[in-house]
């Protein structure tokens, strides 16, 4: 049901772009035509990334180490992606996040979170927006959030402050920058495991078991599933949507509030302890 030229006069910038569901909504921008900008902290795991993408579609990828947490580097990032050729769709997708007791947080650990959630979402859609409003440019951003953008969670107190932030941005700037042609949507994932992100959440396999089968659909995510609603937010077949979050969970925040306020009360003092030395 998807063209393969849906997204060929697209160029998407994608935070977090070189691993996870970032690296596979990636993937799928270029298969349906689009240029592709991916932007992370490691250096190695980019250019693996970016060689992947370039034997399979060439030329078509540009690739920047940066840190979205430093306001200077993400200026100096798009300072040369704007030289080299503008984009005209950003996806905040970089992340972080951890299970814990909120009462033994440090402010440092709470930092470590909203550095990259909130500033750094907020960053890059500022620096990309005021260049789009400069330069007269329709386009599109598209945010990661989560349910418990809106419903909370415990166990997860720094992830829920950011994500309910970055929501409230998309919601904000949907009214604000529609009238220059911008529009803003968010994706709200439930369960789509991808490789160490994963393991850092769930160490214990009992819990992971129970929590593939806690949605009313019986099971996770395929992340086509969610790639898919990423390219169509980001096509112009979406062009009267904005302001909008799209859930893709199965089902399961309305089965119960809180993603990961379950998960805590499952936990032991042992398994409380193996997540802490994951951090």
């Amino acid at each position: 049901m998807y063209r393969s030229d849906l997204l060929q006069d697209k160029t998407i910038l994608i935070t977090g772009g070189g691993t996870g569901l970032g690296k596979a909504m990636g993937r799928r921008f270029l298969e349906l035509g689009a240029g592709l900008v991916i932007c992370g902290r490691r250096k190695e795991v980019l250019e693996e990334t970016a060689a992947e993408f370039e034997a399979d579609f060439p030329g078509r990828t540009r690739h920047f180490q940066c840190d979205i947490r430093v306001p200077d580097a993400i200026e100096e990032m798009l300072e040369a992606v704007w030289t080299e050729q503008p984009v005209n769709g950003l996806v905040n997708n970089a992340a972080g996040n951890f299970i814990a007791k909120s009462e033994t947080l440090s402010y440092r650990a709470l930092d470590a979170v909203l550095g990259i959630v909130l500033h750094g979402s907020g960053y890059m859609t500022l620096g990309c927006g005021k260049r789009w409003i400069e330069d007269g440019a329709k386009a599109s951003v598209l945010s990661i959030v989560t349910t418990y953008s809106w419903t909370g969670s415990a166990y997860v107190l720094p992830s829920v402050m950011g994500k309910s932030a970055v929501w409230a941005m998309t919601k904000s700037l949907a009214v604000e920058w529609g009238p220059k042609g911008i529009r803003l949507n968010s994706i709200a994932p439930g369960a789509f495991p991808t490789e160490g992100a994963w393991s850092r959440l769930l160490a214990n396999p009992d819990v992971a078991e129970k929590f593939e089968n806690y949605a009313p659909l019986g099971r996770f995510g395929d992340h086509a599933e969610l790639t898919n609603l990423a390219s169509y937010l980001m096509s112009d077949e979406a062009g009267f949507v904005t302001g909008e979050c799209v859930t893709i969970d199965g089902g399961a925040w309305l089965r119960g509030a809180g993603q990961f306020t379950w998960v805590g009360e499952e936990m032991s003092d042992d398994d409380w302890a193996a997540m802490a030395a994951k951090r």
